[in-house]
């Protein structure tokens, strides 16, 4: 769906299809907030009539962030509206669950290029343009996964640390110019991340999770209050920055390994393979 975007403030979400992204997105509009959208998949187009209907101008851009191309064809289209943009929510992100050495490379590859490259990409073409106007806010999804080694999605955990890390230093670097940085922290959500990481039958997958709808909620009041991160205030999420603090590396991956540790079949198909 595409409509003019000619009115209110302008907001940016990747992976807007569903999940963190699409209640992100849903929570600009309700703030005031036309939108530009974006996902590879083609739920998009039913997530942007969704959001059309709050009362925002939405334009829908279906690209494949993983490519330069796909984010170039983005950027395009940041560029066609002809509006500055006024937040830019990268939330885009994929993983794998399982084994390193038994997941393929070209997973690990396509998590690092959504996870890291994409939004290195999209960064370094949309800050210069807020740093000029002294205006503008940036949040940028990472996890609580990322304060600990992650055995069991190892490749997934380590891109959430980088983007915590990269948040937290430009956000230092802009301290002075008016445009703000906010990490965004959510523990297990529910979303259908678990599913497409292959990661239902583990113990966090079959744990409890939050409400997807409350994350974008506290991620959006932390990024238009400005601050540094958003660590979603649940009990789970809670206990899992307390471990990140507190204990040693190889500590805090055992603890994490429990969390992503195979249950019923698949944990008895594990042990058929050791």
């Amino acid at each position: 769906m595409e409509t003019d975007l000619t009115v209110r403030p302008l907001a940016l979400v990747t992976g807007a299809s569903s999940g963190i992204g699409l209640e992100l997105a849903r929570e600009l509009a309700e703030r005031g907030f036309d939108l530009l959208v974006t996902a590879e998949n083609p739920e998009l187009t039913l997530a942007a009539d969704g959001l059309a209907q709050i009362g925002t101008a939405v334009r829908a851009v279906q690209a494949d962030l993983r490519t330069a191309e796909g984010v170039q064809t983005l950027l395009d289209e940041v560029t066609a509206v002809g509006r500055p943009l006024d937040v830019a929510a990268l939330n885009a992100g994929r993983g794998d669950g399982g084994a390193f050495v038994e997941i393929p490379l070209e997973h690990d590859l396509a998590t690092v290029q959504l996870n890291i490259v994409a939004n290195l990409r999209l960064t370094k073409a949309l800050l210069p343009a807020m740093v000029q106007r002294g205006a503008g806010r940036l949040l940028i999804t990472s996890s609580v996964a990322g304060l600990m080694p992650g055995p069991g999605y190892a490749t997934y955990a380590a891109s959430k640390s980088f983007l915590t890390s990269f948040a937290e230093a430009i956000r230092h670097e802009l301290k002075d110019t008016g445009v703000t940085v906010t990490a965004l922290m959510p523990g297990p959500t529910d979303t259908d991340f678990f599913e497409r990481a292959d990661m239902v039958e583990t113990v966090v997958g079959q744990g409890s999770k939050d409400d997807p709808a409350d994350i974008a909620r506290q991620g959006v009041e932390g990024l238009l209050d400005g601050k540094d991160k958003v660590e979603v205030h649940t009990v789970k999420a809670r206990m899992q920055s307390a471990m990140a603090a507190v204990l040693p590396d190889a500590a805090k991956a055992k603890v994490h390994g429990a969390f992503t540790k195979p249950t019923g079949e698949k944990a008895e198909r594990s042990e058929l393979t050791d």
